[in-house]
């Protein structure tokens, strides 16, 4: 398939058009027999289609607040809404709708009518016994973004994971995963809500009586639908991926810390999940195993547009990877933005967390 042959998509396209033209670019995409080149254009057009047609529904919602979920009406000369002609590659359909709010417009004003977060934590607090781990912590991440919580040991950063996979509920607050409110759920609820995110555990948390390859099938397997030999061609693309092929027969016990880890992501990723939720993926790790973690994590952000929250204590690690910066220090959130701000911000408990980080022993001076 070449980019010539392809029909231009069209900002009036039917939207039955649309869908058969995308779900055509899909097959072509899971194709076994298309080439490398066949499948980066299949997927560059198939991306371009979902993203014409998130576009065109852009331009015809009207932005709610979602305190109250009443439609805003925007004051004039203040809602600027635009549409060209489709037609144009993948960065360019960014461009075709736009819907924005002045500078001037309330802050509780949604500037993108479809980009309400994607986890919400509202005033979360938790206790374990007269101790308070969690204060009112509140914090938000849309749909492709990667949080790093930031804090000492025993602050309540893997609490959080906890509760928001509904392992741990909240004394008080709420969470929200894409709209569903964690605390409302029964066991069913939860569990498709772990089907959706799932969590890489410190330890791997790998059964020892299976090999690397069953360990990365058993999800697989538990779900159903799959042939015996999709599976194990999936387990050889997990483990492809994590740059771990040969250490599908070996026993976890064999493996380092590091391995550990990377054949967890593995087996998270086979459920082919919408968020994975890291717990301090670089402690007990080598600086170039940290780094290849570090570069997973990033590319299933970028290729795949995983959501991911990763609780660490490695500044450099939280460099690299994080969108937004959620910083916990006595069961309080001190700080939640960018890491930009993060990095320039006068709290002193945060200042006083990068001051020692950034911290140097002095060499003993030599006779």
């Amino acid at each position: 398939m070449s980019d010539d042959t392809k029909p231009e998509p069209s900002g009036s396209t039917e939207s039955e058009e649309s869908r058969h033209s995308l779900s055509a670019e899909l097959d072509e995409l899971q194709s076994d027999t298309a080439s490398v080149q066949d499948l980066e254009n299949a997927e560059a057009w198939a991306n371009a289609l979902i993203k014409q047609a998130v576009n065109e529904a852009a331009a015809r919602v009207k932005p709610y607040d979602i305190r109250d979920s009443k439609p805003i009406s925007p004051p004039p000369d203040e809602f600027e809404e635009t549409s060209t002609a489709g037609g144009q590659l993948p960065d360019q359909l960014q461009s075709q709708t736009t819907v924005k709010y002045s500078e001037s417009s309330e802050a509780s004003r949604v500037k993108d009518p479809i980009a309400a977060p994607y986890i919400d934590f509202d005033n979360v607090s938790i206790a374990f016994g007269d101790r308070k781990i969690l204060d009112e912590v509140s914090f938000q991440l849309g749909r492709g973004q990667t949080l790093c919580i930031l804090g000492r040991s025993g602050v309540g950063k893997s609490v959080s994971l906890r509760i928001l996979l509904g392992f741990l509920k909240a004394d008080s607050g709420s969470v929200r995963v894409d709209g569903q409110d964690i605390g409302s759920l029964d066991e069913l609820g939860l569990q498709e809500i772990r089907r959706r995110v799932t969590m890489v555990f410190q330890n791997g948390a790998l059964f020892d009586s299976l090999t690397v390859g069953e360990n990365i099938a058993f999800p697989l397997r538990e779900r159903g639908g799959l042939h015996e030999d999709q599976v194990q061609q999936l387990v050889s693309r997990m483990l492809d991926l994590v740059e771990q092929s040969d250490t599908a027969d070996r026993l976890p016990a064999s493996l380092s810390m590091g391995q550990k880890r990377c054949i967890a992501l593995a087996r998270a990723l086979a459920a082919q999940p919408e968020t994975i939720l890291y717990d301090e993926p670089t402690t007990m790790v080598d600086p170039i195993m940290g780094r290849h973690i570090g570069d997973l994590i990033q590319r299933l952000k970028l290729q795949l547009g995983i959501t991911s929250i990763v609780v660490t204590h490695d500044m450099r690690f939280a460099r690299r990877l994080a969108d937004m910066v959620l910083f916990l220090d006595s069961g309080l959130a001190r700080f939640f933005g960018t890491i930009e701000d993060f990095l320039n911000c006068s709290d002193p408990h945060v200042k006083q967390f990068l001051d020692l980080d950034a911290y140097v022993l002095p060499v003993p001076a030599t006779k």
